[in-house]
């Protein structure tokens, strides 16, 4: 019975003390800000018919939709050209700024905003890469994911080094840009709240994280004691925890119900499925290497089955560390082989950014040491000078100076 207590009190301390996984949040956090700006960049000369007045799924279509379903979009607040362009902006800028790790809480809000107000306007528009991206979109708003590999990281590694040498009163927050971002966007969702834009459980919740971000700030400015400060980390802790979690379970969900659905199909079962799509010309932008494919047949029994047991082994495999890295790095050659084959490159793009919240700490460490490498040798060749190379530890402004707390990892 002690030692049952024991292994509990450890797990709640493990979870509460420190928000797991900094990188694989990190990773994430990139891979489908990356995803989502590069899919709204290739499809921006045809923004207007898929998410614009052009639309095939008409305006009025889709108010009456969202009426019966409660979806959030911003886009059925107005139907002129110039709120479709500022939507549009928005999601762009939003994703850009959240890949780079600038102000990542209020990006992070933004970033969904975006992404529900897009493809809840045109449902028809997605695929499963799409559905991805829209539950993602959610989960990553109540994680830190700008622990590392961030500006949010590089700025509160410099507040401090600057405090270190004396440079700054340790008792007067640096950061300016946070509050001022948090009292716009406060003014933005006061002018909705007012238009009769927002109701229901979207009012609360919007309002709700406005209000946890100036609840942070407050008690890290003028909290005369550190108890409230340790429970607020505590709580946003738990929440990045429990986020990273719900993250993995659906990446499990996904590959468990395909891997199941794919049993029950008889091209499947035969080992003939994968022959079909590679036939079609909208998912055969290599005609040639897609008529070569099919004309292998053990090849394709061999993707065919290997496809369904991979998937269906995949959750089984989180078991054992080594076995899940191997069929990890498998699932995502055969996603990198599906964006190339088949012509879908947002969809592998997205499983494989999902796919990031298992990759192993030590490897990610290696992976960002190997980009900061190949950045200082880019510099040198081009004349410029970067400081040498130093370690990054998992950390957020939050964590570091509660003095100052923004819209930040």
């Amino acid at each position: 019975m002690n030692r049952f207590a024991l292994l509990i009190s450890r797990g709640i301390t493990r979870v509460t003390e420190a928000a797991l996984g900094p990188y694989q949040s990190a990773v994430i956090r990139i891979g489908f800000a990356a995803t989502w700006l590069l899919f709204l960049l290739r499809e921006f000369p045809h923004r207007q018919e898929m998410y614009g007045p052009d639309a095939p799924w008409a305006w009025g279509l889709a108010q009456q939709l969202i009426a019966n379903n409660h979806a959030f979009t911003a886009l059925m607040w107005s139907d002129s050209q110039v709120w479709f362009e500022i939507v549009y902006a928005l999601a762009v800028v939003s994703s850009a700024l959240l890949l780079l790790g600038w102000r990542t809480r209020a990006m992070s809000v933004l970033f969904m905003i975006g992404v529900l107000s897009l493809q809840n306007r045109s449902i028809f528009m997605g695929d499963g890469g799409d559905n991805v991206i829209h539950l993602m979109s959610i989960y990553l708003v109540f994680t830190r994911c700008g622990q590392v590999w961030s500006l949010d990281a590089r700025r509160a590694r410099r507040t401090d080094d600057a405090r270190a040498r004396g440079e700054l009163p340790r008792a007067t927050g640096a950061d300016r840009v946070g509050p001022v971002l948090w009292a716009v966007l406060g003014l933005a969702l006061a002018v909705a709240t007012g238009a009769g834009r927002l109701s229901g459980g979207w009012l609360a919740v919007f309002w709700g994280l406005w209000a946890v971000q100036g609840l942070w700030w407050l008690v890290g400015r003028r909290a005369r004691s550190a108890e409230p400060r340790i429970l607020l980390d505590i709580v946003a802790n738990t929440v990045h925890n429990a986020a990273m979690f719900v993250i993995m379970a659906e990446a499990c969900l996904i590959y468990s119900t395909a891997g199941w659905y794919k049993i029950q199909g008889s091209r499947w079962q035969d080992g003939t499925a994968v022959y079909y799509p590679l036939h079609l010309d909208y998912f055969s932008p290599w005609p040639a290497l897609s008529d070569l494919l099919a004309s292998h047949g053990i090849m394709v029994m061999l993707v065919t089955y290997g496809t369904v047991m991979a998937q269906v082994a995949f959750p089984f495999t989180l078991f054992n560390r080594r076995v899940k890295n191997v069929l990890l790095g498998v699932m995502m050659v055969e996603h990198a082989a599906i964006a190339v084959i088949l012509g879908l490159p947002f969809f592998s793009l997205a499983m494989i950014a999902a796919d990031a919240v298992f990759l192993p700490t030590p490897f990610l460490r290696r992976l960002g040491g190997w980009a900061a490498r190949a950045r200082r040798e880019l510099s040198s060749r081009r004349g410029g000078t970067l400081p040498g190379p130093r370690k990054q530890e998992p950390r957020t402004e939050e964590t570091t100076e509660h003095t100052h707390v923004g819209f930040t990892a």
